[in-house]
């Protein structure tokens, strides 16, 4: 039979991840060394698991409120407030959902209109696209670039913008460059969306992992709150990819039109995966800084690593992704990417899976143990070599 008449247009617009491709090949090669997917190499804080086990004997574990449980709610707001200076009621503005993945996906669904645009700055986390082409909107890609390590600048903003823009995403500490905004940058931002109207979707899910200098969220910059919807979760800070947890902060009543999204999508996040959450947020800030200071020795070694063996590369500040230039070795950034897991079994992703930002560089994600990292330098050392 086929199918093809009955698939939705705007899911025929939706495009499998490059990311994931690299992933898969990479199971089917157990020597190979992946540096190709974004998921943090330490165990989830064994506290957090017991508190789960605890849970799992002690709680009928059914549905929660659509919003999460009151006890993570308010764990979240306290924690937004004494790390960020945010303060969100935790009873009408904070939503506990399955991940900042379905949080992405339910805050454009809730803002867009039939051929609304949203802005997105590029190269970026792949998923922005079609999460906005699934909801019925425009995606129209901003670029950033090299020589401004990849920040997102006010002048470029400005030219983009048209009377069908609803929103802007902004996505930092940022997949795939690791680059990180000041709050002057901030601020510049803050000045166009402001002028122009616009709602921002303020992807921090790497907030914890801002290396030089404490994260500062877009609705902590004056005026910005009221235009601001804050996605965050458990998954990097707390190595708790596989629990499914994030969560959205807006203001009261665009909160409570999120809500009824996430309640028809997915009624609420697992019971389960909410109990370790409040253990997380309530003890759990010992374990984020440990894994931070490991993510940062890392990224230090390999930054340097980088430059010895002669790529261009700018120093990311934050998430745990090296996005370096592959320009001068004369090949295109998806045959760089093939070769070097066909021929030295090290797996990166294309920088062109992000955006046409990224064309001529790849990512590497250092979310891999050191031993891991330190054979993936000799590997791809030996495989530059045999460019030349």
């Amino acid at each position: 039979m086929n199918y093809e008449k009955y698939v939705s247009t705007k899911v025929k617009q939706v495009e499998f991840s490059t990311i994931r491709h690299f992933f898969n090949l990479v199971y089917q090669m157990p020597d190979a060394i992946s540096l190709c997917i974004g998921e943090p190499d330490f165990a989830t804080p064994l506290h957090i698991r017991e508190a789960a086990k605890v849970a799992l004997d002690r709680y009928n574990l059914g549905y929660t409120p659509n919003p999460g449980l009151p006890e993570l709610r308010k764990a979240i707001s306290e924690y937004l407030e004494e790390r960020f200076g945010l303060k969100y009621r935790p009873d009408t503005e904070i939503i506990v959902t399955i991940g900042a993945s379905e949080a992405i996906d339910i805050a454009l669904r809730t803002i867009i209109n039939p051929g609304d645009e949203v802005l997105i700055p590029v190269p970026s986390f792949i998923a922005y696209k079609p999460c906005t082409q699934l909801a019925g909107g425009v995606p129209i890609f901003v670029p950033t670039y090299f020589e401004d390590e990849f920040k997102l600048k006010k002048d470029v903003l400005e030219k983009y913008i048209t009377k069908n823009t609803k929103a802007l995403i902004l996505p930092y500490p940022n997949n795939p460059t690791g680059a990180v905004l000041t709050k002057k940058d901030l601020e510049e931002i803050a000045e166009v969306v402001e002028k122009y109207d616009l709602l921002v979707i303020s992807d921090e899910i790497y907030a914890e992992l801002s290396y030089e200098q404490d994260h500062i969220p877009f609705a902590a910059i004056e005026g910005m709150r009221e235009r601001t919807i804050t996605i965050n979760g458990f998954s990097k800070s707390f190595s708790m990819t596989g629990w499914r947890l994030g969560f959205i902060a807006a203001p009261g009543g665009l909160a409570q039109e999120i809500l009824k999204v996430h309640q028809y999508s997915v009624t609420c996040a697992s019971s389960l995966s909410q109990f370790a959450g409040i253990e997380a947020l309530k003890h759990g800030k010992k374990d984020v800084e440990e894994m931070r200071r490991e993510y940062d020795r890392r990224r230090r070694f390999l930054f340097n690593s980088l430059i010895n063996l002669g790529f261009d590369c700018f120093e990311p500040k934050g998430a745990f992704y090296i996005f370096p230039s592959i320009k001068k070795f004369g090949i295109s950034d998806p045959e760089f990417a093939e070769r070097l897991l066909k021929e030295e079994k090290v797996a990166v992703v294309p920088g062109s899976a992000f955006g046409d930002g990224g064309e001529g560089f790849i990512r590497i994600a250092y979310s891999t143990s050191m031993e891991n990292l330190k054979e993936a330098v000799i590997r791809i050392k030996k495989f530059i070599n045999g460019l030349k």
